[in-house]
């Protein structure tokens, strides 16, 4: 097998190289070789749990692993046989959705948060010497600090005397097992708790223009292994962000609402950042194992790499004024001087014998992603190969080679319309037109991709600057007389709905609309499956969000005789591209806005983001809200994610590129962790098992098992299934399951999301 066909280079010249690099180094680029990946099966199958697995996590040496569970047990895996070596009832009377090995601590430590809002410490160096049947353990601290669930702990390398604990009461906070084994102390309230680091009770943001209004209720969190001082948070909005904990100001109790700190960065892919959507949040984020990196996962969305400082090369740092300038681009006119195309010659094109395969390995791929375009068949594996091209380990292509790529991806995109590939179509007009400010098929994809996202205007312009550019095509003349059809169209039914409008509302003067003409009006107006396959959200005018708000402190606002939270419902109507927002007070009534808000509003002044470098796309994560994305091994080469149809995938860090698809779950896999120095691989989701993957397999293969045969159908129609699941659930304006959640009696736990892994 030649040299080039494994990014990661071949197995026999790693090992070879041992005798002259560092062997830690070797050590680390062979313990997630390529040809590894390719052969991974399932291995062990680990039963102890009655319910789902919500949580794993490996310690530091990956001799034991720790899993937390919906029957509120803590089971401790032997990794060299799967034995199970505890299970530990913990107390806890609701859900676990977090639990970890405290560092530095011999491994006697573990902590675990719940759905009960309590963080839990557990000593199981106790349990020496007893069987691994359930053991009810004493903790050996205990904090009720928080009023919502915690999904999410965070430990610090070296450190064996602190937790950080995530909720979605908006706060994280630090829990010292110095100061003391309980919290609160006897006779005080949960708002007395000295031990919040960040208040984000008022730091959720509609869009990156608008200042934090809304309670944040943190998903995810996570401290950089190499940089303990950098914590990274995401929760109910589109944004990451990271902090510096030495910056942070001294913890506090939560009697007040504090504004929320300044923060180093945020983190959001541009197209993201100006979506407004109230259902939009992440599940889960977390450092790259050198620090240099993050990864996203967003619940009805995918997953997505960028770099923690923005001077990388493949991401870069925007603001809210700068999202249209980046997307639409003014196009070139045709009486604009146009500066002629980089020559070849001046391209560094390769001159080893390794480069020059690697360029014609790479021409190769181009043309088989044309013919891919020019078939309408298999645009997934043409994208794919425009992947590989422009991002791929190797020599530079050339201007030439990148702009013909950039053009095909592009189009290749618009033709697939999976969940914003038009977005990410746009991306690479942009590219293609920076390399070549003259290029015809630039301008002519743009205006297509405009067309799409419902941009009419801006697509006409670019339409009418290719037939500029390339006045004998054809297909630029046809575009301009679409798009000019399309305008004087929806000029004509804007003008009829005005007409109508007034009608009605002169009918039905004073008349409130109701949560049932909404139900109603969304029912006949929603369009069918077929139509919400690759539609945008940038479509629609309107949007309706819905909001449960209870007091800061959950006692107050819970019924002691009763499972029932106390609270308001709030239901507000605007427009998308209305810059002003409604104030809504805690009883649910509407007033104007009081002139310190207005003024607080007038003197913020937006943060600037750091957009994507990579998406990784073929998941499916709407069903849950704890779905993980994690790096793969000590280099963190590769990227996996689990996914809503009980498969879990596996992609090329570098290139996006989809290595591995396999079945993990009979419904959902949530969890994927790595072991930290061997191929070993361990999932766990709805199922009330733990799963080990390791390379098994005979055979490489996409597909689970190594299996020799055809896989091409059995991967497109996993990932085909997904996008429509992506693009047809976070739709509905509000699913039966959504108000049904009112009555059950887990909405007392602090949540109206109903994508938990519940107990039946």
């Amino acid at each position: 097998m030649e040299s080039w066909s494994f990014p990661d280079d071949n197995v026999a010249n790693l090992v070879e190289s041992r005798r002259i690099e560092s062997l830690p180094d070797a050590n680390r680029r062979l313990q997630l070789h390529l040809s590894l990946i390719q052969r991974l099966a399932l291995e062990e199958v680990m039963e102890g749990h009655q319910s789902c697995v919500n949580a794993i996590a490996w310690n530091s040496k990956g001799s034991l692993l720790i899993s937390g569970s919906d029957d509120t047990r803590i089971n401790i895996w032997n990794y060299n046989n799967w034995r199970l070596l505890h299970s530990i009832e913990t107390g806890h009377s609701s859900n676990i959705f977090c639990t970890k090995f405290v560092p530095e601590t011999s491994d006697e430590l573990v902590v675990s948060g719940a759905g009960d809002a309590e963080v839990r410490l557990f000593n199981i160096s106790r349990l020496s010497g007893k069987s691994s049947e359930e053991i009810a353990l004493e903790p050996a601290a205990l904090y009720r600090c928080h009023s919502r669930r915690v999904k999410k702990l965070a430990v610090e390398v070296g450190n064996p005397n602190v937790v950080w604990s995530a909720s979605e009461d908006g706060t994280l906070r630090q829990h010292d097992f110095r100061e003391g084994v309980s919290c609160p102390p006897a006779g005080s309230s949960n708002q007395e708790c000295r031990n919040v680091l960040l208040d984000l009770r008022c730091g959720a943001k509609k869009s990156l223009a608008d200042s934090p209004k809304q309670c944040l209720a943190l998903k995810s969190c996570d401290i950089s292994s190499t940089r303990p001082h950098q914590l990274l948070v995401g929760g109910s909005d589109a944004f990451a962000r990271l902090y510096d904990r030495r910056m942070l100001p001294p913890l506090s109790s939560c009697q007040s609402k504090m504004k929320p700190p300044p923060c180093v960065n945020y983190f959001c892919p541009m197209h993201l950042s100006e979506r407004r959507k109230s259902s939009l949040h992440l599940t889960h984020v977390t450092f790259s194992p050198n620090g240099e990196e993050v990864l996203l996962s967003y619940s009805g969305e995918h997953v997505y790499l960028m770099d923690v400082n923005h001077d990388g090369q493949g991401s870069t740092r925007y603001t809210a004024d700068d999202v249209p300038k980046q997307l639409y681009i003014a196009p070139l006119l045709k009486e604009t001087k146009v500066p002629s195309a980089p020559a070849s010659s001046s391209d560094n094109l390769p001159e080893t014998k390794y480069d020059l395969r690697r360029l014609d390995m790479c021409k190769k791929l181009v043309q088989d992603a044309a013919k891919a375009l020019d078939d309408g068949l298999n645009l997934f594996y043409g994208i794919e190969a425009c992947n590989e091209v422009l991002d791929g380990k190797g020599p530079e292509i050339g201007l030439a080679l990148r702009h013909e790529c950039l053009c095909i991806r592009a189009s290749l995109l618009l033709k697939r319309k999976w969940k914003n590939d038009v977005h990410m179509a746009v991306r690479d007009c942009n590219k293609a037109r920076f390399i070549d400010p003259s290029s015809y098929k630039a301008h002519y994809y743009m205006s297509e991709a405009l067309l799409q996202l419902g941009k009419n205007k801006e697509a006409l312009e670019f339409a009418q600057a290719a037939h500029n550019l390339a006045p004998s095509n054809s297909d630029a003349a046809q575009m301009v007389e679409r798009i000019k059809d399309r305008l004087a169209a929806a000029e004509a039914e804007k003008s009829k709905k005005d007409n109508e409008a007034i009608t009605k509302s002169e009918g039905r003067h004073g008349r409130l609309r109701s949560l049932g003409d909404v139900l109603i009006q969304s029912e006949l107006s929603s369009p069918s499956q077929e139509d919400w396959y690759g539609r945008e959200f940038s479509d629609y005018e309107e949007e309706m969000e819905l909001d449960f708000e209870t007091p800061v402190s959950g006692d107050e606002g819970r019924d002691n005789d009763s499972n029932i939270l106390r609270g308001s419902l709030n239901l507000r109507f605007h427009r998308r591209d209305d810059s002003a927002r409604e104030n809504c007070s805690t009883d649910g009534s509407h007033g104007s806005p009081s002139s310190s808000s207005q003024h607080e509003d007038s003197s913020y002044q937006p943060e600037a983001a750091i957009d994507m470098k990579q998406r990784f796309i073929g998941h499916c994560n709407v069903g849950t809200d704890i779905k993980q994305a994690s790096f793969l091994g000590q280099q963190g080469a590769f990227v996996a994610s689990g996914s809503d149809d009980g498969r879990w995938f596996i992609w090329e860090k570098r290139t996006g590129r989809l290595i591995k698809m396999l079945a993990g779950d009979e419904a959902v896999v949530n969890c994927v962790q790595c072991h930290p120095f061997d191929c070993a691989i361990a999932t766990s989701g709805i199922d009330n098992t733990v799963k080990m993957w390791t390379p098994l397999a005979e055979v490489p293969s996409m597909v689970a098992g190594g299996t020799a045969g055809p896989e091409t159908a059995d991967v497109l129609s996993a990932i085909e299934n997904n996008q429509r699941k992506l693009c047809r659930n976070r739709e509905d304006m509000l699913p039966f399951e959504f108000l049904e959640r009112f009555r059950m009696p887990e909405f007392a736990e602090g949540t109206l999301h109903p994508f938990e892994c519940a107990q039946s």
